[in-house]
């Protein structure tokens, strides 16, 4: 089915943005921290390395797994149709239960640093651990809304099947 193969591989183009956002964050913070070498600048990069490491962690998860996602779904759909219900919907559940934590916490993250940002002005590497946590915070709510959206799609075709 197409919309399967179209889901995962949305999740799988999603997953080498996080890899490379995530090098890219390091790269910056291992610059920010050896070259510039300033007290906000340092803030800066202990943010942007730490949500880097979840950033490649998940990215390099996801994008391994969608391949056998969509061969899994595919072999379900064609010859146990009745493990949509008893397998696949339930894990839908349990992912899209997990966006609504990683959105509170994100948000959290965010309102954490410009807090530190606001709060800190004489600072400098508070400030910087302030605006590297709210660039990371919102970048990872930013692409959470994108595939909780997806997921969305995905459980109502998954319903679709079933009736």
């Amino acid at each position: 089915m197409k919309f399967v193969a179209d889901y995962f591989n949305a999740e799988k183009f999603e997953s080498l943005f996080f890899i490379g956002i995530g090098f890219l964050a390091i790269g910056l913070a291992v610059y920010f921290w050896l070259v510039l070498k300033e007290p906000f600048y340092r803030g800066v990069a202990i943010p942007l390395v730490l949500v880097a490491f979840i950033q490649l962690t998940v990215g390099i998860t996801v994008y391994l797994r969608s391949l056998k996602d969509i061969k899994r779904l595919e072999y379900i759909l064609k010859n146990e149709s009745a493990k949509i219900q008893t397998e696949e919907m339930p894990r839908m559940e349990t992912v899209m239960k997990n966006f609504i934590i990683y959105r509170y916490v994100e948000i959290g993250l965010a309102i954490l640093g410009l807090l530190l940002f606001l709060f800190f002005p004489s600072q400098f590497f508070w400030k910087g651990v302030g605006i590297g946590l709210l660039v990371q915070a919102s970048f990872m709510l930013s692409l959470d809304y994108f595939a909780e959206k997806r997921g969305h799609e995905y459980i109502k075709e998954l319903i679709n099947l079933t009736k």
